[in-house]
């Protein structure tokens, strides 16, 4: 009888079969992890055409959990520019000047967090780009892990100009609602084309907290940030060049 069984299956074992399912469900995982980690650099580049409207890893969540989603797409040329200047100013000064990462920050993080002190963040726009199209929220070392090499690859690829366009598009401005011209309409009831130099710096200083700061009723503290963020995308100069026109 053993050796009937032997020949019914095949001349292996019973003991061996379950490892051989477990090992088809584990190439199965690992492929399914690659074809993950290779989804950005397949999509980065189709997202360098302009007709190509990116979607964030949250607003596909919230679609899927039936949440309502406002997000009309608008072209940067229809975005006021004292808004970019404001977000660059206000997120990332030196984004015209580095390849996808401030090196110079992230030293300067790292040092903190040897010391023992609280760390502010260190995200570029390109960083928080990558962020919401492709990873997840929260804070945590593997995210931030995976983010600077996407970020690289996504300062590469794109032009400044198309990054920030993705950008003010994507990021979420208060629950459900995404992207520059539904924060402005949202908001200030204005489009994002009309936004004056107040509203821009407000908005800009809302995206670290969204949902928590208010942008149509400031805060004293937060309306001191954004008259400091206003102050500086008035003499933002040569730190905004790349998303001139």
């Amino acid at each position: 009888m053993d050796g009937l069984r032997f020949f019914e299956t095949g001349g292996r074992s019973r003991a061996h079969l379950p490892r051989t399912r477990s090992g088809r469900i584990a190439a199965g995982v690992a492929l399914v992890i690659v074809l993950l980690a290779a989804l950005p650099l397949v999509l980065t580049p189709l997202y360098a055409l302009r007709f190509v409207h990116p979607v964030s890893t949250l607003m596909l969540a919230d679609h899927v959990a039936l949440r309502p989603v406002i997000r009309d797409w608008v072209p940067i040329e229809n975005v006021a520019p004292v808004l970019l200047h404001s977000i660059i100013m206000s997120e990332d000064g030196q984004f015209c000047r580095h390849g996808g990462i401030d090196w110079g920050e992230m030293r300067a993080v790292m040092e903190e967090a040897m010391a023992g002190e609280e760390t502010r963040g260190a995200s570029t726009i390109p960083m928080q780009a990558v962020k919401n199209l492709f990873l997840w929220g929260g804070r945590s070392w593997l995210r931030k892990g995976l983010e600077a090499p996407l970020a690289l690859y996504f300062d590469v690829v794109l032009s400044k100009r198309r990054i920030m366009e993705i950008y003010v598009n994507i990021v979420e401005w208060d629950t459900g609602v995404y992207g520059v011209e539904a924060a402005s309409q949202h908001y200030f009831g204005v489009s994002a084309a009309k936004l004056s130099a107040r509203q821009a710096a407000l908005l800009a200083v809302t995206l670290p907290a969204p949902g928590v700061r208010t942008p149509a009723k400031p805060s004293r503290s937060l309306g001191r940030l954004a008259a400091r963020v206003e102050r500086l995308a008035r003499a933002s100069g040569d730190y905004v060049s790349c998303v001139k026109a």
